[in-house]
């Protein structure tokens, strides 16, 4: 499992006029089972993504499919880790 966390490069104008496209590339890796949740970080400076893939190679080819990274928007930062204990009802989304 993989945390991606998006730090903006650019201005929160840029942010919001990339935002739709953002939008639809999380849905479509949503329905894909790839990401578990989603959210921008508070103050306004970024985003986190969990991310159930088999490996780092598929997180960045994930990544690149994001406009923000397309259009330069936003770095990535991707921590892999390992859970060994979770709630009930989180297992499903454990690979």
């Amino acid at each position: 499992m993989f945390i991606i966390i998006l730090k903006y490069k650019k201005s929160i104008e840029d942010v919001m006029n990339n935002l739709d496209d953002h939008k639809n590339y999380l849905e479509k890796y949503y329905s894909l089972n790839k990401f578990i949740c989603s959210g921008r970080q508070e103050p306004r400076c970024g985003g986190i993504i969990l991310c159930n893939a088999k490996d780092k190679t598929e997180v960045n080819l994930i990544i690149k499919q994001d406009p923000f990274y397309k259009n330069n928007i936003a770095k990535y930062e991707i921590i892999e880790f390992i859970p060994t204990n979770y709630a009930d009802g989180f297992k499903e989304f454990i690979i």
